[in-house]
C-alpha cells in the first residue's frame, strides 16, 4: 500500500498536432502548462479541486470525481501495474484551453499517468514506451500524447506492436504563435468530417509537404510557409469553423505559415523570426471581428515532468 500523505506534482505542456500536412503524425510541444498535485489520502475514492478551465465557475465544468479524465488515467496506470488504487485528492490548475486544439485531453491523460508514475516510484517502473502505450490506449492516437510526454517535435506512428514516436529538436529560430478564439470545436466532430478516401495527387502533395516540414522545423525555418500547405484535412473541416478558415486564409495571404492547431478552432502560426509574431497579431486585430487571444510561446523541449514531494503528515 502507498503511504497516506504520498504527494506528487506534475507539469504537462500544451501541444499542437498535425501542423498542417502532418495529419495524425506530427506534434509540437508548447511552453504552456497544466499543473497537477496528487496526494494519497485515507478515504477511498477521488476528489478533484480544479482552477482554470473546467472549474465549477468556468461555464463548462468537468467531473470532480472518479469520472474525471485525470483520475481515469491514474486508475489506468495503476491497473496496468496491478496495484490497488488508493484514495486520492487532486488539485488541478488547468491553463490549457479545453476543446480548442491545444491538446487539453492529452494533457489530462499524461498528467494522470505521470502522477501514477510518481506515486508508484520505487514500486513499479514505467518506461517511456509504457507511458506512450498507455496514453495512446486512452487517447486513441499518439500525435498529441507523444509531444506532451516527451517535448519537442515528435513523429508518431503505430504498427502491430503499438504506438511509437521519434523526438526531434526544433530549430531555435522557430517561433510559435497560437491564436485562441472564445468558441470551441469538438475533436470527434472534426474527425467525422474527414473522407474515407482522398485523391491520389492530394496524398502525394501531403507526403511531400510533411517531409519538408520536418526539415523546416529542424533545419530550415525559412521553408515553413510552403511546408505547412495541406490538402488532407483542413479544407474538409473548414465549414465547421468558418472564422478559423477565414483567418488562416488572411494570414497565409500575408505570408504567415498559419495552420489549424490540432482539430481546431485555434490557429498555430509558425514564424521563423520572433518579431514576426507581433505583425501577425496586428493583422488579426485589424481584420477580424472575432476576438482571438494571442499566445507567443516557445517550444517546450522537456515534455511532462513529475516530482515526488515530501510526505504530508496529517
Amino acid at each position: 500500500m502507498i503511504p497516506t500523505g504520498t504527494h506528487v506534482r506534475v507539469r504537462v505542456p500544451a501541444t499542437s498536432a498535425n501542423l498542417g500536412p502532418g495529419f495524425d503524425t506530427l506534434g509540437l510541444a508548447l511552453a504552456y502548462y497544466d499543473e497537477l498535485e496528487v496526494e494519497v489520502r485515507h478515504e477511498p475514492g477521488a476528489t478533484v479541486h480544479i482552477t482554470g478551465y473546467g472549474s465549477a465557475d468556468s461555464g463548462n465544468p468537468v467531473p470532480t470525481n472518479e469520472k474525471n479524465l485525470v483520475v481515469q488515467a491514474v486508475a489506468h496506470a495503476f491497473a496496468w501495474a496491478k496495484q490497488p488504487l488508493p484514495g486520492l485528492t487532486l488539485r488541478a490548475r488547468n491553463n490549457i484551453p479545453h476543446s480548442r486544439g491545444m491538446g487539453s485531453s492529452s494533457a489530462a491523460i499524461v498528467s494522470g499517468l505521470l502522477a501514477a508514475k510518481g506515486l508508484l516510484d520505487g514500486v513499479v517502473e514505467f518506461s517511456e514506451q509504457t507511458l506512450l502505450s498507455l496514453a495512446t490506449e486512452m487517447e486513441g492516437h499518439p500525435d498529441n500524447v507523444a509531444p506532451a510526454l516527451f517535448g519537442g517535435l515528435t513523429i508518431a506512428w503505430t504498427d502491430e506492436n503499438g504506438a511509437h514516436q521519434k523526438k526531434l529538436l526544433v530549430h531555435r529560430g522557430v517561433s510559435p504563435l497560437v491564436l485562441v478564439p472564445s468558441f470551441t470545436m469538438s475533436t470527434k466532430l472534426a474527425r467525422s468530417l474527414q473522407p474515407d478516401q482522398v485523391p491520389h495527387e492530394d496524398a502525394i502533395f501531403n507526403v511531400s509537404r510533411s517531409s519538408l516540414l520536418v526539415a523546416a522545423l529542424t533545419q530550415s525555418p525559412e521553408l515553413l510557409f510552403v511546408a505547412t500547405e495541406d490538402k488532407l484535412h483542413q479544407n474538409y473541416r473548414a465549414a465547421a469553423m468558418p472564422e478559423t478558415n477565414t483567418l488562416i486564409a488572411q494570414l497565409r495571404a500575408a505570408g504567415f505559415a498559419a495552420v489549424v492547431s490540432g482539430a481546431g478552432p485555434s490557429i498555430l502560426v509558425l514564424c521563423d523570426d520572433p518579431s514576426a509574431r507581433q505583425s501577425a497579431i496586428d493583422l488579426v486585430r485589424t481584420h477580424q471581428e472575432t476576438t482571438w487571444e494571442p499566445h507567443m510561446l516557445a517550444v517546450d523541449f522537456m515534455g511532462a515532468t513529475v516530482e515526488v514531494l515530501p510526505v504530508v503528515v496529517a
